[in-house]
């Protein structure tokens, strides 16, 4: 039998368990941050707590937002924490999380305290683990809706946080479960992606959802989720995705980090033993897949839309490149208990949903001042933009991501009259947390050397998209300078307002800049 040398993070996680670093974040509270090891700065990860090296000293905290679905007294409390512990700033994530800044570990056993107060989790939101499920911003209230996935993301949540039965994972896993139609989750970049079908069981149409499994955009590319052939319930739904997480555990390839994901794993055993490993271990029968309820058409739930309730309505909020003050978080929570019921959904797109808001009322919330600042009616442009962190405060990131998305966007809305959705999605290196795959212009950040100078680049994508018809974008440009990026997005966009195909436009920029990636390959990107 040939012997296999663990690597430094398995060697790691075999000393100790990640769940067991709560003791260590408050005795370091008490020491400061010089005496933290690099052992202790992984570790912290299990409890959402980043150390950052471009800003030593302080940290970044992670926030898990089960299906996007918070209350305005968990907000409040979010918003005081940044204040007070840190800069007054927060990010939105497309994972539907929050994350704080420039925190000291001096503040955490207090922030922590204040979290669980409030019954919010950073736990297992970094590292090898289960990352925050996601879900439709406007599950069980939305009219575009099969089944509401709500209670399923609630139940497998509470089956994996704080158990270390889920806690060692040989990479992160993600994790999505809607039963919307209008396509506002990428499914196709998922580790275990559920979404909406029907199927007809002993003479009954039932509806649940299809399985997809091995998704995923870092660790050597784009890799689309595969279909398992299997259709759940709702019952049977959260149980699905345990045992397909502990399949990952149990039977994942743990020797090379970048080799890690679920999609190696399916890509040695093929999706019908995976099938076959997963009835092994469900106490019913595994049904084919059922017929897919996805619509054609994609929503990020802004806007004022009416909800199930007809009475009541969901206004969805735009939030530039998801970057909020603390002063707009504590504001938001104020409207929606004055205007709603005290809660707020998160969006894959990095914005914000006041819901169960009174017809009546709909009026008075739109003349509110923040929604000069978060507009329910962006531009095309801003509202089609999503950005990852960026250079300075992310550890991977190779590019500044979140500044010049902004700065591109509102050059747009200046120089190109959009009159159709755009999609623009940045991310700084290739871990893709802003999703650019998936995206009309889709950016990777990188550096190279031009002219004897170290710069940042981007490579660019056209044509992405997700849902029934998804396909990752097609890379058209490598090493295009921050300088010129502004220009080329630019071009992009001006043919798309006038009716052209990004991948023939992006193609042809792409001659006319010298021939780069002049005829790129149209296969999805290993």
């Amino acid at each position: 039998m040939v012997e296999t040398r663990m690597n430094k993070f398995e060697e790691t996680k075999a000393i100790k368990d990640g769940l067991d670093a709560l003791e260590d974040i408050h005795r370091l509270a008490h020491v400061g941050w010089e005496a933290i090891t690099e052992e202790d700065k992984m570790r912290m990860k299990w409890y959402g707590l980043f150390f950052r090296r471009y800003t030593p000293g302080f940290f970044m905290l992670r926030i898990r937002i089960p299906g996007g679905i918070a209350t305005s007294a968990q907000l409040r409390t979010i918003a005081k924490i940044a204040s007070e512990f840190g800069r007054g700033t927060l990010d939105l994530t497309t994972r539907q999380q929050i994350q704080i800044r420039w925190l000291r570990i001096e503040d955490m056993p207090a922030v922590f305290a204040r979290l669980s107060a409030v019954g919010l989790d950073s736990r297992q939101t970094g590292m090898d683990n289960i990352r925050n499920v996601v879900g439709c911003p406007l599950a069980g209230i939305t009219t575009h809706e099969v089944v509401d996935a709500t209670p399923i993301v609630w139940e497998y949540n509470a089956r994996f946080v704080g158990n270390k039965a889920f806690s060692n994972l040989p990479r992160k896993f993600n994790v999505a479960i809607t039963g919307c139609t209008d396509n506002c989750v990428h499914l196709e970049t998922q580790d275990i992606a559920l979404g909406p079908a029907h199927r007809t069981i002993d003479g009954q149409r039932r509806a649940g959802f299809n399985v997809t499994v091995g998704g995923k955009q870092g660790s050597g590319g784009f890799s689309p989720a595969q279909p398992l052939d299997v259709f759940v319930t709702a019952a049977q739904a959260a149980e699905v995705c345990a045992q397909l997480t502990l399949i990952f555990r149990d039977h994942g390839p743990r020797e090379t980090r970048s080799r890690a994901r679920f999609a190696f794993l399916i890509g040695q055993w093929g999706i019908e033993r995976v099938r076959e490993e997963l009835q092994a271990r469900v106490p019913f029968a595994l049904e084919p897949a059922g017929c897919d309820a996805r619509g054609h058409c994609h929503s990020d739930h802004l806007g004022v839309t009416a909800e199930h309730d007809r009475s009541r309505h969901s206004v969805g909020l735009a939030v530039p490149v998801g970057r909020l003050s603390s002063v707009q978080t504590a504001e938001v929570a104020l409207l929606a208990a004055h205007y709603g019921r005290g809660e707020v959904r998160l969006t894959p797109g990095q914005n914000l949903v006041i819901t169960h808001v009174a017809a009546s009322g709909v009026p008075a919330l739109l003349d509110e001042p923040l929604l000069g600042e978060l507009t329910v009616q962006p531009s095309p442009a801003l509202r089609g933009t999503v950005s990852c962190t960026g250079l300075g405060l992310c550890d991977l990131a190779l590019a500044d991501t979140k500044n010049q998305a902004l700065d591109v966007a509102r050059r747009l809305e200046g120089s190109v009259a959009l009159e159709r959705p755009l999609s623009i999605h940045w991310s700084g290196c290739p871990a893709a947390c802003g999703n650019h795959y998936m995206a009309d212009i889709g950016l990777q950040g990188g550096k190279a050397r031009i002219d004897g100078s170290v710069v940042e680049v981007y490579q660019v994508y056209v044509g992405g998209r997700s849902g029934p018809e998804a396909r990752p974008g097609v890379p058209v440009l490598d090493d295009v300078p921050r300088a010129q990026i502004g220009d080329v997005i630019e071009r992009l966009a001006a043919a798309h307002a006038a009716g052209h195909d990004l991948v023939d436009a992006g193609q042809a920029l792409a001659r006319e800049r010298g021939g780069a990636n002049a005829e790129p390959d149209l296969m999805p990107v290993a």
